[in-house]
C-alpha cells in the first residue's frame, strides 16, 4: 500500500504503533508498520536503553518517539525541578490520596521506586532532556502530543532528517501546527485513549486533511481493524495512528488483570478524566473516578503536579491487581479508547499489524466491486 506516509518514511503499511512497550514498537515495525514509543514514560538513561533495545531488534527500520510536551504546566525550581515541583502538592490532595488506598486497602508500594523525574519530564525543561536523548538515536519520526512543538524542536528535526508530527484535536490546532513547520497531522478524535479532545474522528479527519495541503494526515481514534483503517484511508487520510489495539496485545505491559479488564470491558466504558495527568484523558471507568467524582473530592492538579500526586498509588494500585487483590481491581485502569469494546482476546501485535493491513486491502477492493 502507497500513501503519503509510506513514501515520507518508507515502510510497506500505513499503520502507526504507538504504545510505552518496547516490545510492541518494535514488532510493529518488523510487521511492516511504523512504531512509535511513548518516550514520557521513561527518564532520560531509561529511554536511551529502551531505544538501543528497540534500533537492535528492527535491523535499521525506521521508528520514531512521542513526547508529552504541554503548553500549560506548573513551573518549578530548574535547579531542584522535582523537589519544587512536590511542594506545591497541597495537603488535602496528599490525603485524599492516602484515604482512597487506605479505603480499598491497598497494600503498600513495592519494592521498585517510583519516578519523580518522569512526571517532571512532562514540563519543557524535563522534556529538553528527553529530546537530547532521542535525537542521539536514529528515530525517523517525532511526535508532539500536547501543543506546539517547542523553540527549536522542528529545526533540529529537519536538519537531522526527521519528521515532526502533531496530534490535534481541533481545526485550530492544525493550523497553528502547519504554522510551526511540521510535517505530518495526526486528527485524533475523541475516541482516542489517552488525551484528546471532544470531536469526534469521522468529522475530524476530513477536517484536519481538508486544511493539511500537501502534509500527510493520520487518522487516530477509534481505529482497531482494517475496516476503520479503510474507512480512514477514504476519509482521506494517509494512514492510522493506532494506541488502544496494541493494550491487548501480547508484548505490551500491561499486567494480565488489566488486558482482562479491557477485554471485558463494552465501548461505553470509557470517560475522558483529567485525575491521571491534570488533563482530560481517555481511561477505562472504573472506582477511581468514582472516588474523584464524589461531592467533597479535590480537583485535579495542573499537569505535573497530578501525576506527581498519583503515580505511587497507581504503582501500588497495579501491583495490586496483578496479584488478584478485590480492592486494586475495582479501581485499577489505564488509558484506553471507545474501540475498546471490540477486544476480545490478546494477541501478538506483529499478527494484529498484518491482519489490519490484509483487512483493509480486502475492504479497499470490495469497495471497488460496488461501483
Amino acid at each position: 500500500m502507497r500513501t503519503a506516509f509510506t513514501e515520507l518514511l518508507g515502510v510497506p503499511h500505513p499503520i502507526v504503533g504507538f504504545n510505552r512497550s518496547p516490545g510492541v514498537v518494535a514488532e510493529v515495525t518488523k510487521a511492516g508498520g511504523f512504531g512509535v514509543l511513548a518516550a514520557s514514560a521513561y527518564t532520560p538513561g531509561e529511554l536511551d536503553a529502551q531505544l538501543t533495545w528497540i534500533e537492535q531488534q528492527v535491523g535499521g527500520r525506521p521508528y520514531g518517539v512521542d513526547l508529552l510536551v504541554p503548553e500549560k504546566f506548573a513551573a518549578g525550581d530548574p535547579d531542584n525541578l522535582v523537589a519544587s515541583l512536590r511542594a506545591q502538592i497541597p495537603e488535602a490532595h496528599l490525603a485524599f490520596v492516602r484515604d482512597l488506598l487506605a479505603k480499598y486497602d491497598i497494600p503498600e508500594a513495592p519494592a521498585k521506586p517510583v519516578h519523580d523525574e518522569i512526571a517532571a519530564s512532562l514540563s519543557r525543561d524535563g522534556a529538553m532532556a528527553l529530546l537530547d536523548v532521542a535525537f542521539g538515536h536514529r528515530i525517523s519520526l517525532i511526535a508532539n502530543a500536547l501543543g506546539t512543538p517547542p523553540a527549536g524542536l522542528v529545526a533540529r528535526a529537519k536538519q537531522q532528517g526527521v519528521a515532526v508530527a502533531a496530534l490535534v484535536g481541533q481545526a485550530k490546532h492544525a493550523r497553528r501546527q502547519i504554522d510551526a513547520g511540521v510535517d505530518v497531522l495526526i486528527a485524533q478524535g475523541t475516541e482516542a485513549g489517552g488525551h484528546t479532545g471532544t470531536i469526534a474522528t469521522m468529522v475530524l479527519t476530513p477536517e484536519i486533511v481538508d486544511i493539511a495541503g500537501e502534509r500527510p494526515v493520520l487518522a487516530a481514534g477509534g481505529i482497531a481493524s482494517g475496516r476503520q483503517m479503510a474507512a480512514a484511508l477514504a476519509l482521506g487520510a494517509a494512514g492510522v495512528w493506532c494506541g488502544s489495539v496494541w493494550l491487548c496485545s501480547e508484548e505490551d505491559v500491561a499486567n494480565q488483570a488489566l488486558k482482562s479488564k479491557f477485554i471485558a470491558a463494552g465501548s461505553s466504558d470509557t470517560l475522558r478524566s483529567p485525575t491521571r495527568t491534570g488533563k482530560p484523558a481517555r481511561q477505562l471507568r472504573t472506582a477511581w473516578h468514582e472516588e474523584w467524582e464524589r461531592q467533597g473530592s479535590p480537583a485535579p492538579l495542573p499537569m505535573p503536579l497530578q501525576p506527581m500526586l498519583v503515580n505511587e498509588a497507581w504503582q501500588r494500585i497495579d501491583a495490586a491487581a496483578q496479584a488478584g487483590h478485590e480492592g486494586a481491581l475495582r479501581l485499577e485502569s489505564f488509558f484506553i479508547g471507545q474501540v475498546v469494546g471490540s477486544f476480545d482476546a490478546v494477541r501478538p501485535a506483529a499478527e494484529i499489524t498484518r491482519e489490519m493491513a490484509a483487512e483493509c486491502e480486502r475492504r479497499i477492493a470490495e469497495l471497488g466491486g460496488l461501483l
